[in-house]
C-alpha cells in the first residue's frame, strides 16, 4: 500500500511545476511590506550615531573621528529602528532581498571629503553666520546704552 502512495506523489511531481525557484538564477515575488535591508545615503548622513544607540542587535557602528558608517549586516535583524530614528532621513529600508553573501563581512561606508567648492560654501556660512552675531552684538549694546542713557 505504502508504494503506491509513493509512486503516486512521484508521478505526480514529474508533470507538476515544481515548487522552488532556482533562487540566484531567477527572483522571488517581493510580498507587500518585505523591509529587505538598510541603505545609507551618505551624502546626506551627519555621522550622529543615534542609529548605533537604537539597534537593538549593535549591527551598526558609527565613527564620528573616521567618518565612516559601517553594518554587519548578519547581525541586523531588519526592523527598522534605525530608520524611524534617523534624524536627517539619510537611512532607507531597501525592499529587495539582499544579494547572496559566500562569507560575513560587515559593510563600510566612507563619508566623502568636502570638495573646494563645498568647503567654501561653508567658509562663507561660518562667515555669514559670525557677521550677523557680530550685528546683533552691536544692536544689544547700542540697546543697553540708550537705555542706561534714558535713565
Amino acid at each position: 500500500m505504502g508504494s503506491f502512495k509513493l509512486g503516486k506523489m512521484t508521478l505526480r511531481s514529474l508533470f507538476k511545476k515544481p515548487e522552488t525557484i532556482m533562487y540566484p538564477a531567477q527572483t522571488r515575488y517581493q510580498p507587500e511590506g518585505l523591509k529587505g535591508h538598510i541603505l545609507n545615503d551618505i551624502d546626506t548622513c551627519i555621522l550622529c550615531g543615534i542609529c548605533e544607540k537604537r539597534c537593538p542587535t549593535g549591527a551598526i557602528k558609527v565613527a564620528k573621528k573616521d567618518g565612516t558608517w559601517q553594518i554587519d549586516r548578519f547581525r541586523c535583524v531588519q526592523c527598522g529602528t534605525c530608520v524611524r530614528e534617523c534624524p536627517k532621513d539619510s537611512l532607507s529600508m531597501n525592499p529587495n532581498y539582499p544579494a547572496p553573501a559566500p562569507k560575513k563581512s560587515v559593510e563600510v561606508v566612507q563619508k566623502p571629503e568636502p570638495s573646494a567648492e563645498e568647503i567654501a560654501a561653508a567658509q562663507a556660512k561660518e562667515a555669514e553666520k559670525a557677521e550677523r552675531i557680530k550685528a546683533a552684538l552691536a544692536a544689544k549694546a547700542a540697546r543697553e546704552a540708550a537705555a542706561s542713557e534714558a535713565q
